[in-house]
């Protein structure tokens, strides 16, 4: 019961972690509305990228930035987290 919630509250994060990378995809200067759901997004998602962005950086790619850190959470979560939560 404990392990689907959890497996549960997890997907429900992965979407924000989604709803964060898509966002992240627009200019930067959004509406104010799409800006406040973003900055909302970003304190949600970020006690949890933080410290993969320490491990691993943003790479330069041309004149921009490419952040792996969501890619490596959601690898984490889809292949070794979410499995042992939802046997």
């Amino acid at each position: 019961m404990i392990r689907h919630l959890l497996g549960g509250l997890l997907e429900i994060y992965l979407l924000l972690m989604f709803a964060r990378a898509i966002l992240s995809w627009f200019s930067s200067s959004p509406s104010p509305a799409l800006a406040k759901i973003n900055a909302i997004l970003i304190k949600i998602t970020e006690p949890v990228l933080k410290p993969i962005q320490k491990i691993i950086p943003p790479i330069r790619v041309g004149g921009t930035y490419l952040d792996l850190s969501i890619l490596i959470f959601f690898l984490v979560a889809q292949f070794l987290i979410l499995p042992l939560l939802l046997r």
